[in-house]
């Protein structure tokens, strides 16, 4: 029986780790920490126009969080804060039992097995709430 919560389509994202380091002159950065656990996550933009032109993260976290801010790393440039927030919310919906969010971020369906664990939900999202922060920030924190 494979445990839902370590799928290996989350383990493969999670190694994949894509867009794992820093930029060499970002405009933002926001960091987003979960203290019941420990995890914490940070990203690194670069904004032109209102839209993420590069983007990186540094993720020590489960690997609920490296996976889901792996899939940030691949998918999120050229996206505007709204488009983020969208993003959140269509995660949080999947969290609770709906569809995934559209493609390119559909391989978010691999955390519906996360649904039944809500203490394990806001490990999933941290990595989006680290990209809001860093897209609010404005400046370097």
């Amino acid at each position: 029986m494979t445990d839902p919560l370590y799928r290996k389509e989350i383990l493969r994202l999670a190694a994949d780790a894509h867009g794992a380091g820093h930029l060499s002159g970002p405009h933002a950065s926001g960091t987003a920490r979960n203290p019941a656990c420990g995890d914490n996550v940070t990203f690194e933009v670069t904004l032109e126009g209102g839209r993420i032109s590069a983007l990186a993260h540094e993720t020590k976290a489960c690997v609920l969080s490296q996976a889901s801010a792996a899939i940030l790393g691949h998918n999120a440039k050229g996206l505007a804060r709204e488009e983020v927030e969208a993003l959140r919310a269509g995660v949080a919906a999947l969290l609770s039992g709906a569809d995934a969010p559209s493609p390119p971020f559909d391989v978010y369906a691999a955390f519906d097995g996360v649904a039944a664990h809500r203490n394990r939900h806001m490990c999933v999202l941290l990595p989006i709430d680290a990209l809001l922060r860093a897209m609010d920030s404005g400046s370097l924190t």
